[in-house]
């Protein structure tokens, strides 16, 4: 698993649009370098210090299709 200080980091940590201010925001994600292998970053943002996870970005966008209630990823 990569580590969150092995390459350039773009943007900020960022929630989902469907969190909310009544304790709903659980996950962040951030991306990571920029280009046709950028990675996304997703941590606990009730607990940031906890740890992170690095998927590539596809398989992040497969995941976040499939949440939203679409076909899952084959």
């Amino acid at each position: 698993m990569a580590h969150l200080d092995d390459g350039p980091q773009t943007g900020d940590w960022f929630t989902s649009s469907y969190s909310d201010n009544q304790g709903g925001q659980c996950v962040q994600a951030r991306r990571l370098a920029a280009g046709p292998a950028s990675m996304m970053a997703v941590r606990d943002s009730k607990d940031p210090e906890s740890g992170t996870f690095v998927f590539d970005r596809a398989v992040w966008m497969d995941f976040v299709a499939f949440a939203a209630g679409g076909e899952p990823p084959r």
